[in-house]
């Protein structure tokens, strides 16, 4: 079957005149048994095999235990769930009981960031918190309603019903259909395993979002912690702030309730954590006591309210809906259903809402995603456990879906939420459940309670919990401190966020951030290296391989610092730093060592070739000079040569060398397209055509993708170049070979030859003892004794050589595993082809032969 779809391809390629064979195909390299040291040492000899498309496909596709394996990724509590035991359990009830006295209130308030009515929150907190520990694979996230969330919905809501199609929709229905749609797409992308996607936006992205929002949601809140009213909170911040100072003489007794809990708030985390530092044997009661502080500070205004109905409260109740409305000082309060799930169904999809959510999907999802993963994995790494992205995708996705269907809008995973769960003790995600309890029954027993919370102290509970989110100004100064440009991006995503809407600031910083990226990689630029001789010194002393062992004093012994000196390849203009006093030498001349820096792919593949070719031609002189038979065949922007050609400057012109040789350095490269390969081969024949009659070699170090050097090999490269004049020289083939293990290594051979020389010198020895020629056997424990019988090694010990094999394939030479073998490999080629050619220019045959012989023996080649 093999054999007749070979047959097949080849009739095909025929038809279509493909050619099959690959530019490697007219180089082999023949080195056989016999030859050389090299092919006695290897057991056989090694011919790399490009990689294939069938290859390709049979990595992409997964197998039977691939596919099993995912299926029980879906459900990673399945990994923990059948060690669970007593110490877990009395964890995550103490922090489960914690997160579910927080999220209440915060739930509730963060409710009317989403335009809705407060038990929805509480709606939201009880889905998250109960669904999460299926589908998660943190144990510290708590997922529910958040600050920036919410008030993207809230945007959607407002949108949404000032259309005319969503005019009578009810702003619950606009946010389960929300939440089902952007969770969907959620739970696509982590069933797809694509959670990197997450990694497209940056720290600097999201740091100015957080920052933005918080400064938006806070201002949001200033008219309701005042008791103002009479213009909408939801502009831009900027004209919040002027309205709000506009009506300040409007201002009620609520500001005395949302001014004073505010206060009340940072005074008690400020006090109880300057008791922490002084008592640290009480810090963990300290920090239970510091977590309440917002329920304390909403039970006793609660009180405070319920103590001054009889004074100031008018109550109204809407029997048909089953609403209690009432107002505190003539601020409106809480209105709140009576009990229970009362909004539970499966969620509607009016017609003409879903085409207006086009405009938020994307700041809907993004949200959801970044903070979410950001938190999981910044706590995952506190707590030495590792996330998976996709798999937090699948939960959030799967919390959005089904949310809905008990009344629900878009919730994700809370920075503040958890943070309190980590420090609480969390020991496994089950403590969701035990959150999940409290919001249940605080649902069905508290709602009489809930109805006397005024509406000043919640926004003051808002805007404590998101003035965490803002950066502080010691981290701007670190991101100035690591990328100063970067700290542009986020003043930019702070400015649009509060002067425009908090979508805008996410899309400005992410837009702004891809352009950097994309003009970086575009105008990435390589550097030219140079050899410097280097050596590890360990106080005053010369190390090597073992730090431990020092081979001589650095500057005693010549021999000993040349011995132990090794090189190094840094760049000639020191562009990475190193000390501009080390005078980094040319590595040959005529040979140019290239590193790219930013990888080799079609959008920097031309300006990085250009730069190489540039400083190429100013540093190097034609091999043979320019001649045309008439003035007009001249190239129209080929200046020529000066007139006056005896001038200083020509001089030192001429000086410079030749071009021989080119070694690239792909250790940044990882991959490599159709375009950047053509465009090296374009640069290629035009410095071909630089230095005719000679042909330039291009030696191509640390290549790490096998595809890489199968898109390099149909570009011709890794086999010498045939010189243009039609001469040919014998190739000087430098392999790297690396030591065979196991029983064939360098030690394992110095061993058996140490006990077969002992043995044999028992053998002899005790021989002469019988003859009475011999001295005591106790002599084999006097090195000097072993040493003079090494002298002379013993009859019938076998030297033996190290085993090795080389490291890259031996048909394609002018690929090599680092920089020190691909100049060797320059230099000694530079050196062979320039003594074959003096000796021809000599027009001495003898000498000619003479040469091409010495150069066969000391190696194989092409």
């Amino acid at each position: 079957m093999p054999d007749l779809s070979a047959k097949v391809g080849h009739s095909l390629a025929k038809v279509l005149g493909i050619k099959l064979e690959g530019p490697e195909q007219g180089h082999k390299d023949d080195v056989t048994r016999g030859e050389s040291i090299l092919s006695i040492q290897t057991s056989d000899s090694f011919v790399e095999g490009s990689p294939t498309t069938v290859e390709w496909l049979h990595d992409q596709l997964p197998s039977g235990g691939a596919m099993a394996k995912y299926a029980r990724s879906l459900f990673p509590f399945l990994t923990w769930v059948g060690h669970y035991n007593i110490q877990w359990l009395a964890g995550d009830v103490v922090a489960g009981m914690t997160i579910g006295a927080v999220v209440v209130p915060q739930g509730m308030a963060y409710a009317s960031l989403a335009k809705l009515e407060p038990q929805f929150g509480l709606y939201s907190s009880f889905m998250g918190v109960i669904i999460y520990w299926v589908f998660g694979t943190s144990k510290d996230i708590s997922i529910g309603p958040v600050a920036v969330l919410s008030t993207v919905v809230g945007s959607v809501v407002e949108d949404v019903t000032s259309t005319p199609s969503g005019k009578d929709v009810p702003a619950h229905v606009i946010a389960s259909a929300l939440s089902v749609i952007a969770g969907c797409i959620v739970l696509g992308i982590g069933l797809l395993r694509c959670g990197w996607i997450v990694d497209l936006i940056s720290i600097t992205s999201l740091s100015a979002f957080m920052t933005g929002s918080a400064i938006t949601i806070a201002v949001s809140q200033l008219p309701a912690l005042l008791g103002i009213t009479g213009f909408s909170n939801r502009d831009s911040p900027y004209e919040v702030v002027i309205n709000t100072l506009k009506h300040l003489s409007e201002t009620k007794l609520d500001a005395a309730m949302g001014l004073t809990a505010l206060l009340a708030l940072y005074l008690i985390r400020h006090s109880l954590a300057k008791a922490a530092r002084r008592f640290p044997r009480h810090r963990r009661i300290v920090f239970f006591v510091n977590t309440m502080r917002t329920v304390v500070i909403i039970l006793l205004y609660t009180m405070v309210s319920w103590l001054t109905r009889q004074s100031g409260v008018s109550c109204s109740r809407d029997r048909t809906k089953g609403h209690v409305q009432s107002q505190v000082f003539g601020s409106p309060q809480l209105t709140i259903l009576r009990l229970g799930f009362r909004d539970a169904g499966v969620p509607s999809f009016p017609s003409g809402v879903i085409a207006q959510f086009g405009g938020h999907l994307p700041a809907t999802v993004i949200v959801m995603l970044v903070e979410h993963i950001a938190i999981s994995k910044s706590f995952g790494r506190v707590n030495n456990y590792s996330i998976d992205s996709s798999q937090e995708m699948v939960a959030i996705g799967m919390t959005n879906i089904l949310g809905p269907f008990l009344g629900a809008y878009p919730s994700t995973g809370s920075f503040s939420r958890t943070a309190v769960n980590s420090k609480a003790g969390v020991r496994t995600p089950a403590a969701g459940l035990v959150s999940g309890l409290v919001v249940l029954l605080a649902t069905y027993l508290l709602t009489s309670v809930f109805f006397y919370i005024p509406n000043a102290t919640l926004s003051a509970v808002i805007i404590h919990a998101v003035g965490d989110l803002i950066t502080p100004p010691n981290t701007v100064y670190q991101f100035w401190r690591v990328s100063p440009l970067e700290v542009f991006i986020f003043f930019v995503g702070v400015f649009v966020s509060v002067f425009a809407n908090i979508e805008d600031g996410l899309y400005a910083t992410v837009c702004i951030s891809a352009a950097i990226l994309i003009y970086r990689i575009l105008k990435a630029r390589g550097r030219f290296l140079g050899k410097v001789r280097v050596h590890s010194v360990l106080g005053d002393h010369i190390i090597g391989e073992d730090p431990n062992k020092p081979v001589g004093e650095y500057g005693t012994f010549e021999e000993v610092t040349d011995n132990a000196g090794r090189n190094v390849f840094l760049p000639l203009d020191h562009g990475d730093g190193s000390n501009p006093e080390v005078e980094v030498d040319s590595p040959y001349p005529g040979i140019f060592i290239y590193r790219f820096s930013e990888g080799f792919n079609y959008p920097n593949a031309n300006f990085s070739l250009d730069y190489l070719t540039e400083f190429i031609f100013a540093n190097t002189r034609r091999t043979s000079a320019e001649s045309f038979e008439r003035q007009g065949d001249r190239p129209w922007n080929n200046p020529g040569p000066r007139k006056t050609s005896k001038s200083r400057e020509d001089l030192d012109v001429d000086r410079r060398p030749t071009l021989k040789a080119i070694i690239l350095d792909f250790s940044s490269v990882n991959n490599v397209d159709i375009t950047s390969v053509q465009r090296l081969i374009d640069v290629r024949n035009q410095l071909d055509l630089y230095t005719s009659p000679d042909a330039v070699d291009w030696h191509i170090a640390c290549i790490n993708n096998r595809w890489t050097k199968r898109g390099l090999v149909s570009g011709g490269f890794g086999v010498p170049t045939k010189s243009g004049d039609g001469m040919r020289h014998r190739w000087r083939s430098i392999f790297s070979v690396a030591e065979i293990g196991g029983k064939d290594s360098a030690a394992a051979v110095a061993e058996d030859n140490a006990c077969n020389l002992k043995i044999n010198l028992q053998s002899q020895w005790a021989d002469d003892e019988e003859l009475g020629r011999g001295d005591n056997l106790s002599d084999l424990k006097d090195p000097v004794a072993i040493g003079k019988a090494e002298e002379k090694p013993a009859t019938g010990i076998v030297k033996q050589r190290r085993k090795g094999a080389v490291v890259h394939g031996l048909d394609k030479p002018l690929f090599h595993v680092d920089l020190t073998s691909a100049l060797q490999g320059a230099i000694a080629n530079v050196e062979a082809r320039q003594e074959f050619r003096e000796a021809l220019m000599r027009n001495d045959r003898h000498d000619a032969l003479k040469s091409q012989r010495s150069i066969l023996e000391r190696s194989p080649g092409v």
